[in-house]
């Protein structure tokens, strides 16, 4: 398959539209799960803990998943997964309404659910970098705030459906919701090459296989005039015979030199196909080496080795704030009539900003996007440390969008992950980083229930969220110093093929 130039423009702004809603549709419930934990609360009566993983898994098994997202994206193109994930979804949301324990929440809502927003994120990305290239930043900019603007709408939609409707027709309103992303992916146009059509094939081969009697079974000279040789002797015993035993042995003659040809045939086949598949398997075995000795390179890059403890970190201590805000405003007894607008709504709408406004700041020259990342970081740990002392639903308020505003460094984490390693191991590094940014979201709820379960109390989670954010901060922070370069100069020379660390502390 050819693909054409990326237009940046004409039917892309279509796919951007339908990325948009589809990560809207996709990620407005998982992300919003905040509103339907407090109900899961309810009605199974288990910890916070062992309730905060159903939300968790939603939101972390498509990143753990990536890899396998981006191989069924590769081989079966951005709109048939699209779909397919599209019926995932909406089925996994539709199945969680019927959920009699908690633990088939783990497989409806969070496994099912969860991987199909996997497949949907990384269809809509890959289907978006085909049609742009110079405005390819700004396309990605646009999708990635849908799944922000579904958690601010989805947190006060999923709160009014279960005032009318309770929690199982909230699920199955929702779920139906979701099947609008099959209209979405069905919109999604393979960007192929329209002005190189295959060669048609002749006449010949248009006739099947099945009617070639003698179909790859093509014969040598030498085995030719073997199979004449034979004929011409059997022909002069057939002679002094009665025609009808002339007969049966002449086709017994021709059936036996078939049988003959197709054993040799057979055998050399099954020797040729031997051969491929040692060639085959010790050019994947070589694959694979190649991958784990770029791994190995990757992490003795030690910018990159801070920034991956840094987003497990982060994602550990960063993430529960949207999953258990709203819990939070429970067990401070705040009243849910007191305030009008969900605090998951608030941190939904300010990481869209956060998103939009951190973009723009990564694309100024005067910017160190590191020292930014870095300086987000920090700044979550200190709100983070700061939500004990918050028993209003003002400074509640007023601390989800710092946090959401903060959340939206995702936008420049790919600007650091280049800067980092590099454009040529972009893809390499950041599959890596994002499988250990999934174990982070996966980890980070169930840690801080069990500490509430251990505690009856959320003061002691949030000051680990947030020493484990402000850990990662600083790691990465001494990592990305100047002097370091300077002590790399005055050392001796570097063996052949040492990455340097200056790109990384000059972003």
């Amino acid at each position: 398959m050819v693909f054409r130039k990326p237009p940046d423009g004409g039917w892309g702004w279509v796919i951007v539209v339908v990325s948009f809603f589809t990560q809207f549709l996709c990620y407005g419930s998982p992300l919003a799960v905040g509103v339907l934990y407090v109900e899961w609360l309810d009605a199974f009566g288990e910890g916070k803990g062992k309730t905060a993983w159903v939300g968790s898994l939603a939101n972390g098994i498509g990143l753990l998943a990536s890899p396998v997202c981006s191989i069924c994206v590769s081989s079966f193109g951005a709109r048939p997964v699209a779909i397919f994930s599209g019926f995932m979804v909406a089925g996994g949301l539709m199945m969680s309404s019927f959920a009699p324990n908690i633990y088939f929440l783990y497989i409806s809502y969070g496994i099912v659910v969860g991987l199909g927003c996997g497949l949907l994120y990384t269809a809509t990305v890959t289907i978006t970098c085909h049609y742009f290239d110079k405005r390819r930043g700004l396309a990605l900019g646009l999708i990635s705030t849908g799944s922000s603007v579904g958690l601010f709408i989805y947190a006060a939609l999923q709160r009014e459906l279960i005032d009318l409707y309770g929690l199982d027709g909230c699920l199955l309103i929702v779920g139906a919701l979701s099947l609008n992303i099959l209209a979405c992916g069905s919109l999604m146009r393979p960007l192929e090459s329209s002005d190189s059509p295959p060669p048609e094939k002749s006449c010949v081969d248009k006739v099947p296989d099945q009617y070639f009697v003698y179909h790859e079974k093509e014969k040598t000279v030498e085995e030719n005039i073997s199979i004449l040789d034979k004929g011409y002797i059997d022909e002069k015993c057939a002679n002094n015979m009665p025609d009808y035993k002339q007969d049966s042995i002449l086709n017994k003659n021709v059936l036996s030199s078939i049988n003959v040809n197709e054993k040799d045939t057979y055998k050399k086949k099954v020797v040729e196909q031997t051969n491929f598949c040692k060639q085959l398997a010790k050019r994947k075995w070589q694959l694979y080496l190649n991958y784990w000795e770029e791994t190995a390179v990757l992490f003795k890059n030690r910018v990159f080795s801070a920034l991956f403890v840094a987003i497990l970190l982060f994602d550990i201590g960063g993430f529960p704030p949207s999953l258990l805000m709203e819990d939070v405003a429970r067990s401070a007894n705040i009243n849910e009539d007191d305030y009008p607008v969900p605090l998951i709504s608030i941190i939904g709408i300010m990481t869209a900003v956060g998103k939009l406004i951190l973009g723009i700041l990564a694309d100024f020259k005067w910017v160190n996007t590191l020292y930014l990342y870095v300086t987000t970081l920090l700044m979550m740990g200190v709100a983070l440390l700061a939500i004990p002392f918050a028993k209003s639903y003002l400074t509640l308020a007023m601390l989800s969008g710092i946090l959401g505003f903060l959340t939206g460094n995702w936008s420049i984490f790919p600007y650091v992950t280049t800067k980092t390693v590099g454009i040529e191991k972009l893809t390499h590094a950041y599959g890596i980083l994002m499988f250990f940014a999934g174990l982070g979201n996966s980890l980070g709820p169930p840690i801080v229930g069990w500490f509430y379960d251990w505690t009856q109390e959320y003061d002691t989670a949030f000051y680990f969220s947030g020493f484990c954010v402000l850990l990662g901060g600083f790691l990465l922070l001494l990592a990305a110093l100047p002097c370091w370069n300077a002590c790399a100069s005055q050392s001796s020379k570097l063996p052949p093929n040492t990455y340097s660390y200056k790109v990384a502390s000059s972003a």
